[in-house]
C-alpha cells in the first residue's frame, strides 16, 4: 500500500472530493486516501477513475463520502466542506488528518457548511 500515495488533488482552487478506503481483497490490510480534482464535474467522476487505477494495484476501493476542498496554495490554506450528493457527506475530520501527512506547514480546516 505503501506505492499509492496519500493525497491527490489540485494544486490550487475550489473543487470536489472524495474519501475513498483501500482495501486488499478477503480484509486484513486497509487506509484512506483522498483524491480531488476541478476536472470532476459530480464525485463520482474521481471514483471512476480511482476504481480502476487500485484495481490493477490489487485493492478493492469504497468511496466513505465526498465533499469540496478549497485549496489556496499561495496563502497555504485548505479548507475542507461540504458533501456528495451521491456519496453522501466524508468525514472530513478524517480528511484533515490525511491532508496534514502532506501539507505538514498548511493550515487546514473543515466545516459542515455547504459554500
Amino acid at each position: 500500500m505503501a506505492a499509492v500515495r496519500d493525497v491527490e488533488i489540485d494544486p490550487d482552487g475550489t473543487f470536489k472530493y472524495i474519501l475513498v478506503r483501500l482495501q486488499r481483497p478477503g480484509g486484513g490490510e486497509q487506509r484512506d486516501i483522498v483524491r480531488g480534482t476541478k476536472a470532476a464535474e459530480f464525485h463520482n467522476h474521481i471514483f471512476e477513475k480511482v476504481n480502476p487505477e487500485m484495481e490493477k494495484l490489487g485493492y478493492e476501493c469504497k468511496c466513505l463520502g465526498g465533499g469540496k476542498i478549497d485549496h489556496n496554495s499561495k496563502e497555504k490554506k485548505i479548507r475542507v466542506f461540504g458533501l456528495s450528493t451521491g456519496y453522501g457527506k466524508a468525514d472530513h475530520s478524517v480528511t484533515v488528518e490525511i491532508l496534514k501527512k502532506v501539507y505538514t506547514d498548511y493550515e487546514i480546516t473543515w466545516s459542515d457548511e455547504k459554500k
